[in-house]
């Protein structure tokens, strides 16, 4: 099968690779706006078309940087906007589609029973639309119509909040907390996913190690 056409596509560690410069750099970029709004926000995480980050004032990008970036992405393509562009998923919304949690769909993933993420980006993955309705009609799996729906009416989750929130209404309670788990060293994505999971609902979480 051919490899899915991709736009190129970067998170803050592909920036920072691409300028030479550390991770916490192009984070700083962000918040003090030498970096535009994203072009795409997956799983409340924010990514850049390459044409604009090579637009950044200032900055300069060495042409063996540039083709090593292009040659991690073989089927990428360089779109010149944000439209037209095709949907883009990643964890969060894997899960929203199919009607089940991130945990289970990092699961599905570590135990390759989910078609393999088209591209991988400051070490979260992603995937077309059209990669994850194809891999859930060929195993039975049943789509949630109204979340694909929203998805390629462009309707995302919010990007993750930087800082802290001034609060200006009364908190919502919290959900019930969720029973204990353990996981083996071999299932560090669930493990992390389960955190995740955990500290968005506003959550604690204790890790204790076992032998």
């Amino acid at each position: 099968m051919a490899a899915a056409r991709l736009p190129y596509l970067l998170g803050h560690a592909e920036i920072a690779d691409l300028f030479g410069v550390e991770r916490q750099t192009s984070a700083k970029w962000r918040v003090d706006r030498t970096l535009p709004e994203p072009d795409l926000v997956a799983s409340g995480n924010p990514y850049w078309l390459l044409a604009t980050v090579l637009a950044l004032t200032g900055r300069r990008v060495t042409e063996d940087r540039l083709r090593e970036y292009e040659a991690k992405i073989p089927a990428g393509y360089r779109a010149e906007s944000r439209e037209p562009l095709p949907v883009i998923v990643g964890i969060q919304e894997v899960a929203l589609i199919l009607g089940t949690d991130q945990q289970t769909v990092s699961r599905w993933r570590h135990r390759k029973r989910i078609a393999t993420a088209d591209l991988v980006l400051s070490r979260s993955p992603l995937w077309l639309l059209d990669t994850i309705t194809a891999d859930a009609t060929e195993r039975g799996r049943s789509l949630v119509a109204e979340e694909v729906e929203r998805l390629q009416a462009g309707v995302r989750v919010p990007q993750k909040p930087r800082g802290r929130r001034v609060m200006t209404e009364s908190r919502p309670p919290r959900k019930p907390l969720p029973e204990p788990q353990s996981f083996t060293s071999s299932e560090q994505e669930e493990a992390v996913a389960f955190v995740t999971e955990m500290l968005t609902e506003g959550h604690t979480a204790v890790i204790r190690p076992k032998r």
